[in-house]
Parts: structure tokens; C-alpha cells; sequence
């Protein structure tokens, strides 16, 4: 993981499998925005077996629910796969919560158990702002958290 390693082992405080699940949601998005730089919203949205709708997050206001396979967030969770956008701008039917963003990536979280549980969001107002060392670290702290819930 080179430079994200402590990052990542960092992280770990913040995932803890005796407590609730919002709580775990709620302080890794807020330790993924203050650690790295260049970011204007870190959440989740979360999967009720018909759209996925607004979790714990930090940044502006955010839109409240998302239908499968729609904009970035419901593209990831309807391809259980990582997605990331270099220019927001150039993606069909992206989903407009902030118009400061201009790249993005959404990383599904997939339970032990094959259930798709949600995504995690990340916005940037960089273009291009989410390189391969960086998704494989985000990738790695959604494991982490999906080893608890």
C-alpha cells in the first residue's frame, strides 16, 4: 500500500465490531475526509433491497436517494464494482449533489454473505483526483469494514 499504509492501519480504530454499524459508517467517512486531502464529501449510501438512500457522510447536503443503476453510486451497486470517474462531468446520468465535484469514486460494499450492503461515495473537486494506490487503499479500509458488520 506504500504511502497509504498508515493510513490504512489507522483506520482500524475507527471500525469496531462491537459497536452499531452507523457508528462504524459515521467515523470512517469522517477519518477518510480529514485524512486525505482534496476531498468535498466521504459517505455511504446504503441498500434497503430497492434504491439505495443517504447514510452517514461528511461534506454539503447530499440527494437523498438513489435508484439502481442510476449516476455513479447506483452504477457501482448495480455492478457490485468499483467506479472511478476522473470528470464527472464526462458520465452519463451523473447524479449533480454538488456542482463543486468533478471526479469521484464509489467502491460497493458487499457483505461476507454475497448481499449487497452499499457504497461508499467519495467526491473531489480535482479532476482525476483518484489514482490506482489510492482505490486499492479505499478498497482496502471497505474490506476492513465489511469484516465487521
Amino acid at each position: 500500500m506504500g504511502k497509504y499504509y498508515e493510513f490504512i492501519e489507522n483506520s482500524k480504530y475507527y471500525l469496531d465490531k462491537d459497536l452499531h454499524f452507523i457508528t462504524n459508517l459515521a467515523n470512517i467517512s469522517a477519518y477518510i475526509y480529514q485524512e486525505i486531502d482534496n476531498l468535498n464529501w466521504v459517505g455511504f449510501y446504503l441498500y434497503d433491497h430497492r434504491e439505495l438512500y443517504l447514510g452517514p457522510f461528511q461534506g454539503k447536503p447530499a440527494c437523498t436517494t438513489i435508484q439502481m443503476g442510476r449516476g455513479v453510486c447506483g452504477t457501482s451497486a448495480a455492478e457490485r464494482k468499483t467506479l472511478v470517474v476522473d470528470d464527472v462531468h464526462e458520465f452519463k446520468g451523473h447524479i449533480t449533489c454538488d456542482t463543486a465535484s468533478n471526479s469521484e469514486i464509489v467502491i460497493p460494499v458487499v457483505t461476507k454473505f454475497g448481499n449487497l450492503f452499499g457504497v461508499l461515495d467519495i467526491d473531489s473537486p480535482l479532476f482525476g483526483r483518484f489514482d490506482p494506490e489510492l482505490k486499492d487503499a479505499l478498497e482496502t479500509i471497505v474490506n476492513l469494514l465489511v469484516d465487521i458488520l
